[in-house]
């Protein structure tokens, strides 16, 4: 790192102007940040981190406004540029990853498509050129069969395959200062690693300087070289990053770092009857080339024979890289859809039998948190419209009790009763996730698909909501079945977990005998990617070869043979089975025959 100043913040004050007064998001910060660095930005929901950031592109929106401070870049005040200069400024100098990869990617627009036209503004080339260079940016990170996804729209992509696009079109134009906000919170643990290795790679290439404004401090420990803890508007902590995690100095601080989890804290207990149970799911999806004359041109087998029981009480978690089939079956036990192939039992009865009122009160009994609330929540609804929605479906209660429930949740979630009356784009992404947790909880139901329930919160509010998930499932004896990339949060959660790759389980075991035994060569990868509790402590980096392939064309035989560092020549033609490895672990790997590892 030089010396070279990047950007310069001084006394920065930005204040909303509303009826019942003055908003002070941004309170009188300070920060200084040089080519090659990275600065962390942490704290809780509407501490104003995200508003420094809008601040420092000039994008603050009605009805706030900068009101004092300066912001130099390159050594020029940003604050007496016109609109014009600061989007010539926005497009190639400073460029910024957003936390909802929904609402940055148009929907209307291939995913090829957007990125080139952000090539063009740089690159004066044909546009096969172009579309070669989108092609390239989409592999740099990491997304299978990227000329097959040049022509796919952003509602086609997971989550974690969205975020990734994001990132290819902020990295397009190698910015000089790139503004980070939330990129990872919705990658698997090994993509999540791979983007933040990309993003040092490009720092290193570029000179870049990163602002990384997260909740998560292993991103903080591995990432930044300082970090600024903010809280109400105003930094109340700058150090350098192994000074705050050894030594901080604000009650604040300290109390944020000792919210955090790591993959040493266990859970609990366990039961012997399923409450759900999938036998042998198979969904594969046909792809089809052409607008007029549609042919069928091959099959996504998004999940690919997997068999897993969710006992009462019990948290079954699924865990893998994006597009492993994770949310698939999710969707499947949901029945937002039908398998291909195979069964699945709700309380002894087969789903696919349900009567009409066998039905309804499945609904009424499965409920679901979905990773994004920003398309989760409907804008139009109040937030007690929201919540009270399936209280007035499946139960019968009074104005008066639909109320007091209301309200009652919105405390259970750590929110106000106060907030009934707002809207959901009045809510920071914490805020907007507890709401809907609130909602999935009003029916009292038996199962909870949680997917990604925590990933949009501060370390704090996670904290709170894993407890308040754990209390409610050993009160009300709720099943959860949890779709994750944090794999602290999975060992914390967790009865037993499935680790998934290319839509077949590959590993289930209790988090304790697989955080500490770990047997697949895949699952032990997914481990050495977990992020560090501390910037000094280090796990040994398993780094996998090759890229995922697309499941459009998976691999013969095992699928994971590509990829493993322990590959035999068998691995390329058998499919391996998933076999007992000890009491309750089960691994499917030709490393282990009948529980017995191969010599040699």
């Amino acid at each position: 790192m030089t010396n070279d100043l990047i950007l310069r913040v001084q006394d920065l004050q930005t204040h909303f102007f509303t009826r019942t007064g003055v908003v002070k998001a941004v309170d009188g910060i300070s920060f200084e940040l040089h080519r090659g660095e990275t600065l962390g930005i942490v704290g809780e929901s509407g501490s104003g981190k995200s508003m420094t950031a809008w601040s420092i592109l000039g994008m603050v929106p009605h009805p706030g406004r900068i009101v004092g401070g300066s912001i130099h870049y390159l050594g020029e005040n940003l604050l007496d540029k016109s609109k014009g200069e600061m989007q010539d400024i926005r497009g190639s100098g400073i460029c910024m990853v957003m936390q909802d990869p929904l609402t940055s990617l148009n929907p209307v627009f291939t995913v090829g498509d957007q990125l080139t036209e952000t090539l063009r503004l740089e690159y004066n080339e044909s546009r096969r050129s172009l579309r070669q260079r989108a092609i390239d940016l989409l592999a740099n990170v990491r997304i299978p069969a990227p000329e097959d996804r040049m022509t796919n729209f952003p509602h086609q992509m997971s989550g974690g395959m969205r975020q990734r696009v994001v990132g290819a079109i902020s990295i397009s134009r190698s910015p000089n200062l790139l503004i980070a906000d939330e990129p990872t919170t919705s990658l698997d643990a090994t993509i999540q690693l791979q983007y933040l290795r990309l993003l040092k790679d490009i720092q290193e290439q570029t000179g870049a300087a990163i602002i990384f404004i997260t909740h998560d401090f292993g991103i903080v420990a591995r990432m930044c070289d300082r970090v600024a803890v903010m809280y109400a508007g105003r930094i109340v902590e700058q150090s350098d990053v192994e000074d705050m995690f050894d030594h901080p100095g604000h009650p604040y601080t300290e109390a944020l770092l000792q919210s955090v989890p790591d993959l040493d804290t266990d859970v609990a207990t366990a039961s012997d009857e399923s409450l759900v149970r999938l036998e042998g799911i198979r969904k594969h999806f046909p792809v089809y080339r052409g607008n007029l004359l549609r042919r069928m041109t091959g099959t996504v087998k998004a999940v690919d024979g997997i068999s897993i029981k969710i006992m009462p009480g019990q948290t079954y978690s699924l865990v893998g890289e994006s597009g492993c089939g994770k949310t698939t079956t999710s969707r499947m036990v949901l029945m937002a859809d039908r398998p291909t192939e195979g069964s699945i039992y709700f309380d002894n009865r087969p789903m696919n039998r349900f009567s009409g009122a066998e039905r309804r009160n499945f609904k009424a009994s499965v409920q679901a948190v979905f990773q994004d609330p920003w398309s989760s929540l409907n804008p139009r609804m109040r937030v007690d419209q929201i919540i009270s929605e399936p209280l007035v479906t499946h139960r019968s209660l009074s104005r008066a009790e639909v109320r007091s429930q209301v309200q009652e949740l919105l405390q259970v979630v750590g929110l106000h009763p106060f907030h009934a009356e707002r809207y959901p784009h009045e809510f920071s992404g914490g805020q907007r996730q507890r709401i809907a947790i609130a909602r999935a909880l009003s029916t009292r139901p038996k199962l909870i698909v949680l997917d990604e329930p925590v990933s949009a919160l501060d370390v704090s509010i996670r904290a709170q909501i894993l407890n308040l998930l754990k209390e409610l499932q050993s009160t009300y004896n709720l099943s959860y079945l949890l779709i994750a990339h944090n794999l602290a949060t999975v060992r914390y959660m967790s009865h037993t977990v499935g680790v998934m790759y290319l839509g077949k389980i590959v590993e289930e075991s209790p988090p304790a005998e697989l955080f500490t035994n770990a047997q697949h060569p895949y699952t032990r990868a997914l481990i050495s990617a977990s992020l560090p509790a501390h910037p000094r402590q280090r796990r040994e980096e398993i780094v996998l070869a090759g890229e995922v392939p697309s499941p459009l064309n998976p691999p013969g035989g095992c699928t994971f043979h590509p990829r493993c560092p322990f590959v035999m020549e068998r691995c390329s033609v058998d499919i391996p089975l998933l076999k007992a490895y000890s009491s309750g672990h089960m691994t499917a790997c030709h490393l282990y025959e009948d529980g017995v590892p191969v010599a040699g």
